[in-house]
């Protein structure tokens, strides 16, 4: 009787082919979560910052507050983040009304952005990730007066 020896030709592709889905999976999986939160990132500071523009060019506060939300929400749809909930709060100081004098509004946006490819079956909902960023726009002194009769 002869013994056979096992011949281990051919193997390392194999084990070469498992090693790397084991670790290309989950580097995958991070590259893409870097790139949502990277994309909520520039949306959230985008949404600031057009929101701070939209309601000081707004003639009141009511309208104001309604051009900041669409503004915020205009953002986040120009980076495809349309299911994103956009906070928009606009504070003012000194004055309580933010389009007198020489106030300094104020908007901070707060959204989450969720992970990708994490079903909801995992435990809860799906992972996301806070994000916030403000914006401050000064009023100017002196501002138009629209309907107003300018006397010669």
């Amino acid at each position: 009787m002869t013994a056979r020896t096992r011949d281990e030709r051919g193997s390392a592709i194999v084990e070469t082919v498992w090693l790397g889905i084991l670790l290309l999976v989950p580097l995958v999986y991070v590259v893409l979560s870097v790139f949502e939160v990277q994309r909520g990132a520039f949306a959230t500071t985008t949404a600031a910052r057009s929101a701070a523009r939209a309601y000081a060019l707004a003639p009141d506060d009511a309208s104001g507050t309604t051009a900041a939300r669409a503004a915020a929400r205009q953002a986040f749809d120009d980076q495809g983040l349309e299911g994103t909930s956009v906070t928009v709060q606009v504070t003012c100081a000194p004055y309580a009304d933010c389009h007198s004098g020489t106030s300094m509004i104020t908007v901070r946006i707060d959204a989450d952005v969720t992970l990708p490819l994490l079903p909801d079956m995992l435990g809860g909902s799906r992972p996301s990730f806070a994000l916030d960023a403000t914006h401050t726009v000064p009023i100017g002194q002196y501002q138009e007066i629209t309907g107003a009769a300018v006397a010669p």
